[in-house]
């Protein structure tokens, strides 16, 4: 099967994969095509997946379904749902910046594979539009 698939640093990838992350947090709004579709999770290691996570390449770790997309209205917004997107307040590279859209994205489903399968080699940026995904997962 071939699905479209979206990249995830690490460590928000481990995060929504074991629960505690239930909000995906991004600068735009996830297109209206991939709401309630079921998307392979690229995880990708970002500036901290090598040092802390080990994470040497990309690779497609489980699927993702986004049921609900909204934008944050302001900081307080932002802030009041930490506990859903697990961004702290002062990190360098994912915290809400003043003038700067940020969207939330409401997970509904997640699905972790018990064996990593290789990201395909030809990515998008945001998402990658064939990933192969064995029929046995």
């Amino acid at each position: 099967m071939t699905i479209p698939g979206i990249n995830i640093q690490w460590p928000w990838s481990k995060l929504l994969l074991d629960g505690t992350k239930y909000v995906e947090t991004r600068g735009y709004p996830l297109p209206k095509k991939y709401l309630n579709v079921p998307l392979a999770i690229i995880e990708t290691p970002g500036p901290r997946g090598r040092k802390e996570g080990g994470i040497i390449t990309s690779r497609i770790i489980g699927l993702i379904t986004f049921c609900e997309c909204y934008p944050y209205e302001s900081e307080e917004h932002w802030r009041s749902e930490k506990a859903l997107h697990r961004v702290p307040t002062n990190d360098p590279y994912f915290s809400f910046v003043q003038g700067h859209p940020k969207w939330a994205w409401k997970v509904s489903k997640v699905y972790h594979f018990s064996e990593s399968i290789p990201a395909p080699s030809r990515r998008g940026i945001k998402f990658t539009l064939a990933c192969k995904i064995p029929d046995r997962v």
